[in-house]
């Protein structure tokens, strides 16, 4: 939202209530209130009839400094509001003369105290990282409307590029970009979004988290090109500067503030196949479907059942259509004997034709119209109704619904929806502003399906295939990318959004593989193949047409094969990095910039990707199979060509469908399993060590991990001119390794 006309001139309808400069100030305990009157005071009469904004400075965890503007504090501060750690770091708070300095681990805020000269700047130690003053930080009124505003502009560097905000399709790094952080479904090729996350990072290693749910509005370098300027409706603004010194660091005291990951079962790694949208299916067309993928010796992991496993217009009444599906339990039954994990479509919608429509009005169990009765629409479903997360009865009751899913066979769900959320003429139970629970709607719809998994399942086999997402969604996982279109352009659209939603700590993303609007060319199937596979979860889904591969063309069942077996191959590998996410809220899929920050050629990279610490990915976007990518400095291994390419420099290369530039970063140690039928299966019982292109001096580690997660296995290597000293814990024997490129060194096994 826009306040000015250039750098000037306020526009004619507002009218503005800027921090000038400092008045006076308390101390309560480990927290800084700071009065900022809204021009500079010369005598005691320039204190009357004169707007103030009070600013308070707190810390919930150390090197978090949240920053608290209010105008009028008569207005009540409705909820719902995202979950925040605190715990109390030590905090210390010093004056002087000319400013106070508020200090938290080894970050601080420096508020100037000096006449007509309003500021605040943070630190990373002596590294100033942004700061507010002159006209930035305001409270505004509309003449016209009468809303009120409060709004912030915090200083971006020379060189410094904004990511994140959540997922977002738009150019990768955000500057120059109109963000607003509201939750709609518009597919992947706009502006809109499923997940908006008011938080974002910069290469400057420094995060800020808006501490709103409601409808905030973004100018990344664009009403100013020197700041980026965030605002609110209402008369206060939170906001949390969030110091880890990089961009690594900050996400992972991003979700130490607002949660980590869960740790999704290894299972689940493995490929998902749909029965999509809107296509026509019974058992015997699923049964089909399966027996033709173990027929072409595909591996086959999840089977999900999309929308129409229920009745028309009754979506949703968790009751399995009896005219398609007679005999539920047999069937999941059946499909359990093969090995298969089952997952099922819902959402938070009851239509009116849905037998549980009259149940949840007559408990209450529905959003109410602020008059009297349920709210209703007939977009999506006929005479839909919305339940009331806010309502804990409501909660149980919707929970009561699934799990009797659960104990029929079902094993996990795809939570769809959740964008859909009315904010006019509405009442929740607990009173929440509707507003605000537009956002955070998904996140209540999200946590009680994901805690009836967890509850009934185990923690350990607790999933979700989930589209939307606020702050704090990330503990929920999986997410995935939305309705994208079957061509390249959707493809890269796709894979920017994914890494942009990894700057909030979502450490676990899918897509729909070839796309989920209209039928891919073969060609591009193939090449989705091989990016979905690198994903850290891969399922096949679309919107009117079956997914599976020897729809497209023979080739394409023998590229699909490939990449599911060499994924299950390295779930060694893979799965200890998910272990990792899961601690650390590092994500799996992180963009080259934040693996590498000292690098400036990786900044706007976002069309390749590290998968985890070890692996670099660079999807194929053209038909010709030609891919320019950029490797960092080091030698590294291209474990599908067998080739060492000197990092440093860009690389342009030509790959056919069954090659892709997936490259071993240098000095690492790459776990790969013995099994390429399954993800879930004994990660160290024949493990392979390859140790990739050590130089001289160098030292690299390892860990394999069983299916809980637990280390059972280390591996420490270390080059010293031609010898390279290899020391394993935890071997039971059966385990081998592998010098990756073409050196001929010497290897001593401790």
């Amino acid at each position: 939202m826009k306040f000015t006309s250039g750098y000037w001139r306020i526009r004619e309808e507002i009218i503005p209530l800027y921090a000038v400069e400092y008045a006076d100030s308390r101390i309560s305990g480990s927290e800084l209130t700071v009065y900022v009157p809204a021009k500079h005071i010369v005598t005691r009469g320039d204190c009357l009839n004169l707007g103030m904004l009070t600013v308070r400075l707190s810390s919930p965890m150390a090197d978090v400094i949240k920053v608290s503007v209010s105008h009028f504090e008569g207005t009540p501060l409705k909820g719902p509001f995202a979950e925040i750690a605190d715990v109390d770091p030590e905090v210390a708070i010093e004056e002087t003369e000319g400013e106070i300095i508020y200090r938290t681990g080894n970050t601080k805020a420096v508020v100037d105290k000096r006449p007509n000269a309003w500021g605040i700047r943070f630190y990373d130690g002596d590294r100033e990282l942004t700061n507010t003053g002159f006209r930035n930080m305001a409270h505004m009124t509309n003449r016209d409307s009468g809303r009120s505003y409060m709004t912030e502009q915090l200083a971006l560097d020379v060189d410094e590029y904004v990511y994140g905000l959540g997922e977002r399709f738009t150019p990768f790094v955000k500057n120059g970009q109109v963000v607003e952080i509201w939750n709609e479904d518009g597919g992947t090729a706009s502006e809109i979004a499923y997940k908006n996350i008011p938080f974002y990072i910069t290469n400057k290693g420094y995060g800020i988290l808006l501490g709103n749910e409601g409808d905030a509005a973004y100018e990344i370098a664009s009403e100013k090109v020197e700041r980026v300027q965030f605002s609110v409706e209402g008369e206060r603004l939170d906001y949390y500067v969030i110091n880890g010194s990089t961009p690594k660091g900050t996400i992972r005291k991003y979700t130490e503030l607002t949660g980590k990951p869960a740790l999704p079962p290894a299972w689940s790694f493995g490929l998902w196949l749909t029965t999509s949208f809107t296509t026509d299916y019974d058992e015997a067309t699923t049964s089909g479907i399966i027996q033709g993928m173990e027929d072409r010796d595909i591996p086959l992991h999840v089977f999900h059942f999309d929308c129409y496993w229920m009745k028309a217009y009754e979506w949703c009444n968790f009751t399995w259509d009896p005219k398609t599906f007679p005999d539920p339990e047999g069937m999941l039954k059946r499909y359990h004997d093969r090995g298969l994990k089952i997952c099922v479509w819902i959402n938070p919608y009851i239509g009116q034709k849905s037998p549980l429509f009259a149940e949840g009005m007559k408990y209450g169990y529905l959003v109410k119209k602020a008059g009297d009765g349920v709210w209703q629409t007939d977009l999506w479903q006929a005479g839909m109704g919305l339940v009331d997360f806010t309502n804990p009865e409501a909660v149980t009751w919707y929970q009561e619904k699934l799990k009797k899913l659960l104990d029929m066979g079902v094993d996990c769900f795809k939570t769809d929806f959740g964008e859909r959320i009315p904010v006019k003429d509405i009442t929740y139970f607990d009173g929440s502003d509707p507003v605000k629970m537009h956002n955070y709607y998904t996140q209540l719809y999200n946590q009680a399906v994901f805690e009836l998994l967890e509850r009934e399942r185990g923690a350990g086999e607790a999933v979700l295939f989930a589209r939307s997402a606020t702050v704090g969604g990330q503990k929920f996982p999986v997410h995935w990318g939305g309705d994208c279109s079957a061509n390249y352009p959707s493809m890269a659209e796709t894979l920017r959004s994914g890494l942009s939603l990894s700057c909030a700590g979502f450490g676990f993303w899918s897509h729909d593989i070839s796309g989920f609007e209209s039928t891919a060319p073969a060609d591009v199937y193939k090449r989705w193949c091989q990016f979905g596979l690198m994903s850290s979860h891969s399922r096949l889904h679309g919107s009117s047409s079956y997914r599976v591969p020897w729809l497209f063309d023979d080739e394409a069942c023998d590229v699909l094969r490939k990449f599911v077996k060499l994924k299950c191959g390295l779930m060694p590998y893979l799965y200890r990095q998910a272990v990792l996410s899961h601690e650390e809220g590092i994500p799996m899929m992180r963009p080259m910039f934040v693996e590498f920050p000292e690098d400036r050629a990786c900044e706007p990279l976002d069309k390749q990707y590290m998968m985890g610490d070890s692996l670099l990915v660079a999807p194929v976007f053209k038909e010709s199979g030609e891919v320019e990518y950029y490797l960092p400095e080091g030698k590294w291994y291209n474990i599908l060509t067998s080739r060492v390419i000197e990092g440093g420099r860009w690389q342009k290369e030509h790959h056919d469908y069954f090659t892709m530039p997936l490259l071993v970063r240098p000095n690492s140690i790459l776990a790969v399993g013995n099994c390429d039928t399954r993800p879930d299966y004994d990660y160290s019982d024949g493990v392979t060590l390859y140790l990739s292109v050590f130089e001289d001096g160098a030292a690299g580690e390892t860990a394999v991990t069983d299916l809980n997660g637990t280390v059972v296995m280390t591996a420490e290597a270390r080059r010293d001119g031609g010898t390279i000293v290899l020391h394993v814990e935890g071997k039971n024997g059966n385990w081998a390794y592998q010098v990756l490129g073409n050196e001929e060194v010497k290897i001593v096994v401790q």
